[in-house]
């Protein structure tokens, strides 16, 4: 048994421990109201780094929330990991779906559920762990260097700014994280790509205050039953996406890396039971797994307007709005696409209506080749710790950051993640495995074994 697994052995009742204390803290950053929670999170973060041993730890200021720094250079020639995570979560809301309070962290059936169990604190909470255990064991083998933000459910505003200013301080040979899912725990996997995001907020406005259905109705055009009929024109018949230009830039997936993909292990009918859905929904002419991994897509996140308090009120309202997102795929860009869906979307309004549209995020496709000597470290981990090879998949999700530190910071990023599908990331009962945790603090010193072995040899 290798020293960092024997090191997690005797300690696994204290990881665990100090996960729950940190779930505790609500560091909600969508919400102004959480912000002493998100503070709180923040040094949490950066005690507990300091404690497994880690150098120079700082709580780094920022126009918004802080990053947490810090690093262990033991010898200036070896390579360098940079391990990012964040310590932010989304809402709660709504609570009251929550079998347990979202921040009264609670084990059920080997599973934590909490809020932020797996997304991310639990997968960031991870690397800490794992430097401990390579700290106390002396087997540190390159390294190391943390930066945790505290905005990445937000759109990781001011992460780009810090970026640039501290390149020579991240310098570092791969940025590794773990924010993303395998396909099971007997089914090991490794995301070698992740979609794209371009989010925005449309304001539909049709007469300048809210008048009487009665009175008005069926001589006005209503912002609602507009913006409802303009959604649904996004999509044709065959569920492809209307805008014209949209699929322009769209990388063509071969028909070999395609038949790859229906290799992974998928059940259409475990994924509808899971779901509680009779049916799958999609593009024409692709299977489920291509549709959220090499498709791009659009989704309405949000819609409100009008009156939706208690009671009837017969109002015709002024304004509706709806929050809506885009998933894109390699060679889509995020400005192109928004610019596109603007353009569009105001020329699909009425007489009587007029659109603002603000784009609020958005982030660009990224693709790791499998070729890779950080893929390579990575698929050698787990195929140690979990006795087999993982398998390359594509995720349908998108983290911004990682585009961003190959522009900024010129690396590569291997993206190890421990989650799973059934994790309910963002919505309530949200949990984790206790398996999962365990094993990729397990795995995570394997990798940088590894990842000094392929360096090293590449040299």
């Amino acid at each position: 048994m290798r020293p960092t697994t024997q090191y997690l052995t005797a300690n696994q009742d204290r990881f665990l421990s100090e996960l729950l204390d940190l779930l505790r803290i609500p560091s909600i950053s969508a919400d102004p109201n959480f912000s002493d929670s998100v503070h709180k999170a923040a040094q949490f973060v950066a005690d507990k780094l300091t404690a497994a041993g880690a150098e120079h730890v700082e709580i780094c200021k920022t126009e918004g929330y802080p990053i947490v720094y810090g690093d262990k250079i033991i010898d200036p020639s070896l390579p360098t990991i940079l391990v990012y995570g964040h310590y932010d979560v989304q809402p709660s809301v709504p609570d009251e779906l929550w079998i347990s309070p979202p921040f009264e962290p609670e084990i059920r059936n080997e599973r934590i559920y909490a809020r932020g169990a797996c997304d991310d604190k639990g997968q960031m909470y991870m690397h800490i762990k794992a430097f401990e255990a390579m700290m106390q064991t002396q087997s540190l083998a390159c390294n190391v260097k943390f930066m945790i933000e505290g905005e990445e459910e937000v759109g990781s505003k001011n992460l780009g700014t810090f970026c640039i200013a501290n390149r020579e301080r991240l310098s570092a040979d791969v940025v590794l994280i773990s924010d993303t899912s395998m396909v099971g725990n007997d089914i090991p996997s490794i995301d070698v790509g992740l979609r794209g995001l371009s989010y925005v907020e449309v304001e539909v406005t049709g007469p300048n205050r809210d008048l009487h259905s009665g009175v008005y109705g069926g001589a006005v055009a209503n912002p609602i039953n507009q913006l409802a009929k303009m959604i649904a024109a996004l999509h044709d018949e065959n569920n492809h996406i209307t805008i014209p230009g949209f699929y322009d830039d769209v990388a063509i997936v071969s028909a070999e890396d395609r038949a790859a993909m229906a290799l992974t292990p998928f059940s259409l009918d475990e994924y509808e039971k899971d779901l509680g859905i009779s049916g799958v929904w999609g593009e024409m002419g692709y299977s489920t797994l291509e549709r959220t991994g090499i498709r791009p897509t659009l989704e309405v996140n949000g819609i409100w307007g009008g009156y939706i308090g208690e009671g009837a009120k017969t109002v015709l309202p002024s304004k509706a709005y709806a929050k809506i997102s885009m998933r894109l795929v390699p060679n889509q860009t995020s400005e192109s696409i928004t610019k596109l869906f603007s353009d569009h979307f105001k020329r699909l309004a009425p007489a009587g209506i007029t659109v603002e549209v603000r784009p609020h995020h958005g982030g660009e496709p990224v693709l790791t080749p499998t070729t890779s000597i950080p893929f390579q470290a990575a698929s050698l981990a787990m195929e140690e710790t979990f006795g087999k090879k993982p398998i390359p998949t594509r995720g349908g999700g998108s983290i911004p950051i990682v585009a961003l530190f190959e522009k900024e910071l010129k690396v590569k990023t291997v993206l190890m993640g421990f989650g799973l599908d059934m994790d309910a990331l963002h919505s309530p009962n949200e949990s984790y495995g206790l398996f999962n945790y365990y094993k990729g603090i397990e795995t995570i010193p394997v990798f940088h074994q590894r990842f000094a072995e392929l360096m090293k040899n590449k040299s």
